[in-house]
């Protein structure tokens, strides 16, 4: 995984803007067929129990008709279970939900609830469906993950994205670089995302343990301007030059 990392796309906000008409276009499905034209990896959608955005008929359309893999963001909650058992998915990623945010907040508290996800994991797993928890760069959620058996993690860089000043921002990155290499050293997969940009996604691109990362809002955004294909295009350009940089 030296040289590569895959690109999830998350087609999320093009359901945003359908369901801002409550209309049928722009279509997640269309955007998910175009983003792997383009190059995705995978395609990552988030069943929130709201449906403000994706609703239950797109995760069963996107799951039967993409060519890549689905990944199903979702809470820990048993409806969300029951769904991920029936649609099947390549892997669920648990994340953090809350009514009133609008988009995802932090990463889980993996520690306060270790044996409620336990449970989950020993639904999901034996169906053959991958398992990974999105948490913040904190060493003791990465601990607890490995505790709950998860196959891999997320890395929230959220606030990464988010800082301006530049010392913050390489505090930030340092924390999620250790905790990169912390998660790998207990055998957990590394992944990625929340908040990234063209701009911003070099410096985690080329932290050597990260394998995958998760991106939507941005390449939806840049769409606006210039199309899908292309703007995924551009994020795996923008990707290759971040791993250009691991050490060798």
């Amino acid at each position: 995984m030296k040289n590569k990392i895959r690109l999830f796309v998350n087609v999320d906000h093009v359901a945003t803007l359908r369901e801002a008409r409550k209309t049928v276009e722009p279509d997640p499905l269309t955007a998910a067929l175009l983003a792997e034209k383009a190059g995705a990896d995978g395609i990552t959608v988030h069943l929130r129990e709201d449906r403000r955005h994706i609703q239950d008929n797109d995760l069963s359309r996107i799951r039967e008709k993409i060519h890549t893999v689905l990944n199903l963001e979702m809470a820990a909650v048993e409806e969300m279970v029951q769904i991920a058992l029936k649609t099947k998915p390549y892997q669920v990623s648990l994340v953090p939900e809350k009514r009133q945010e609008i988009t995802t907040e932090g990463g889980l508290d993996v520690v306060s609830q270790i044996v409620h996800l336990k449970k989950i994991r020993e639904q999901i797993q034996p169906k053959g469906i991958r398992f990974s928890l999105f948490v913040g760069p904190d060493l003791r959620q990465i601990d607890a993950c490995r505790e709950v058996g998860a196959e891999s993690i997320e890395i929230n860089t959220g606030l990464y994205t988010e800082l301006r000043d530049e010392a913050a921002v390489q505090q930030e990155l340092e924390k999620i670089k250790n905790s990169a290499r912390h998660a790998a050293k207990l055998g957990l997969r590394v992944f990625a995302g929340h908040g990234l940009t063209d701009e911003n996604v070099g410096a985690i691109a080329a932290i050597p343990e990260i394998e995958e990362l998760n991106i939507g809002h941005s390449l939806v955004s840049r769409s606006v301007y210039f199309g899908l294909e292309q703007a995924v295009k551009n994020m795996k350009q923008a990707i290759q030059k971040g791993i250009a940089q691991r050490p060798h």
